[in-house]
């Protein structure tokens, strides 16, 4: 029989493996700590709308839109947890020969490791200041050619004959162009300038001294530079600055109401940056699969910028994240590497529902499941990292739905443009008429033939009650892109000035086509988790101490006393 030592000694033990036990926390467990960003003011707009969501789930991302340039640099000097760009490293830049390595300033050793993630696609937009007579313009149109030429200084006039051509004989009055440039090294200057060396290298040439793309944009006699997209943005919009025009990504244009010229593609049709636009070019993005590669999942959009579909937009591109790799990454611990994919989980997951609106485009599949493969990363380093529960037919992202994940469903329902967009014809709307064009309504299937004065050739037309117009209407799996207007009260309009959906009074049905956001998945609550875990200590621990205790204490003198 023990003695009451030996009890007490096997007390001990038991607390102690309780103790041990409740300490020994699942991988689930792990905690967040706050992170920092640095990067892209072209994709900024998106990333503060995830940082704002996951804030309410307890995590703490804090992003500054410094330029992608200055975001990469960040990079490499470790002053950042995670960067994002609109392009990748250049070892340096090829027209200014600024130093580009994800290194500390000033050297090529002891460079950080990384992977590049794509997070969200978007259009480089030309938000633009003409207000004539008291009346803001809002439907403007510019080829390639004559962007090339105004942000060359070939083209000084808004009564320019290039102008003209371009509206369909429409003439501005003789107001000087104001061309604004970014003055910071710009993911948007890169994205702009590879489409003016790819497309137009004797234009862009003969002023930049070189067919290349560069990030920063050799500024020009009666060019103004700004610094970030806020900047460039609001100058353009400032009362000084009738005549100006600007490159950013459509969000900044839409969230000051401000329009963006309709831009000519490769199928003789000026068109807008709208999710649907973005999605169609973007088909045509030929992605680095090679995972040996430097640029592994990096872009080439030169498919895009001669893509013969009317409905593309042609300066359309993806932006991307780049992630430290290293078990050993000075910057990083376990909680600050759960947050980073945490983050960015919910960025390219639920998170790609919530951008069309703000004027973004959607991830296809294929980018979210390599994006999740790069997450895996963090993992790789840190095992401690939970990265369970990622299934990425589970994030109602826009462009794929169950079932059909073959197809980019985004890109499926993108409305054809009205006929008075295209070379020739139009402009559509007046000068201060913004205009709408029904691309859906209540119905499901495709109608007949749609009207050819606006654009819906025999895409689906202007049906009867039990089959209207499919025009861009997601909810009919018949539905037809195209794009017809209907003296029947509308669903769903799309804004010729913005490309996003518009709600029209009296409306009744729901032609959405933009995913639904939903709750955020799968965070780990790292204080419930916690208090669970020891309340389940604290309960086994009872279950052993207790017996023993109550012998001791209490049975085994009575039965002393009672012999």
């Amino acid at each position: 029989m023990r003695t009451p030592r030996a009890w007490l000694r096997l007390v001990a033990v038991l607390a102690t493996a309780a103790l041990v036990l409740a300490n020994a926390t699942p991988a689930q467990a792990v905690g967040h700590q706050k992170i920092a960003g640095t990067g892209s003011s072209w994709a900024a707009n998106a990333i503060d709308v995830w940082t704002s969501a996951v804030s309410s789930n307890g995590l703490q991302v804090d992003f500054t839109s410094t330029g992608s340039a200055q975001g990469r640099k960040d990079f490499g000097n470790s002053t950042n947890d995670f960067g994002v760009s609109d392009i990748g490293y250049q070892g340096q830049d090829p027209l200014t020969h600024d130093t580009d390595l994800p290194c500390p300033l000033g050297t090529s050793t002891n460079c950080r490791d990384y992977a590049y993630l794509p997070i969200v696609a978007g259009g480089t937009a030309f938000a633009y200041h003409l207000q004539i007579g008291g009346t803001l313009i809002r439907n403007l149109r510019l080829s390639g050619q004559t962007l090339a030429r105004i942000f060359t200084g070939g083209i000084t006039s808004w009564s320019d004959p290039a102008i003209t051509a371009d509206n369909n004989g429409r003439k501005f009055p003789p107001l000087p162009v104001i061309p604004i440039v970014h003055a910071e090294g710009s993911g948007s200057t890169a994205q702009f300038t590879t489409y003016l060396a790819n497309q137009y290298p004797s234009i862009w040439s003969s002023y930049a001294g070189r067919a290349t793309e560069t990030e920063y944009f050799p500024k020009g006699k009666n060019m103004v530079a700004q610094t970030n997209s806020d900047g460039v943005m609001n100058y353009i919009v400032s009362a000084a600055a009738n005549g100006a025009i600007g490159y950013d990504e459509y969000s900044y244009a839409l969230a000051k109401n401000y329009p963006v010229a309709k831009i000519k593609n490769s199928a003789g049709y000026f068109t807008l940056p709208t999710q649907f636009n973005v999605a169609v070019a973007l088909q045509k993005a030929v992605i680095n699969h090679d995972p040996t590669s430097k640029n592994y999942l990096l872009q080439d959009l030169r498919s895009v910028y001669t893509y013969g579909d009317k409905r593309t937009y042609t300066l359309s591109s993806y932006s991307y994240g780049i992630i430290p790799t290293s078990a050993t990454d000075s910057r990083m611990i376990t909680a600050k590497r759960q947050t980073l994919a945490d983050f960015l989980y919910y960025s390219v997951c639920q998170g790609q529902a919530q951008i069309g609106p703000v004027g973004y485009s959607a991830l296809p599949l294929n980018l979210v499941q390599d994006s999740f493969n790069q997450i895996a990363k963090l993992k790789a380093a840190d095992p401690k990292v939970d990265l369970t529960s990622r299934n990425v037919t589970s994030c109602n992202n826009p462009t794929f739905t169950p079932g059909n994940l073959a197809h980019n469903h985004l890109a499926d329902i993108a409305p054809l443009p009205p006929s008075c967009d295209q070379a020739g014809q139009g402009p559509c709307g007046g000068a201060g008429d913004p205009g709408t064009q029904i691309v859906g309504s209540n119905g499901s299937n495709g109608g007949s033939n749609g009207s050819s004065n606006n654009g819906g050739s025999n895409n689906g037309g202007g049906g009867s009650t039990n089959n209207a117009g499919g025009g861009g209407g997601a909810t009919g799996k018949n539905a037809k892109p195209g794009a017809v207007k209907s003296s029947r009260a509308a669903k769903t309009v799309i804004n010729p000035d913005t490309g996003q959906p518009v709600t029209v009074s009296g409306s009744s049905g729901d032609g959405s086509v933009v995913g639904q956001s939903t709750e955020l998945a799968d965070y780990r609550q790292q204080n419930m988790t916690n208090v669970l875990a020891s309340l389940a200590a604290l309960e086994l621990l009872l279950a052993l101490v207790a017996p023993p205790l109550v012998y001791l204490l209490l049975i085994r003198p009575r039965r002393r006393r009672a012999s």
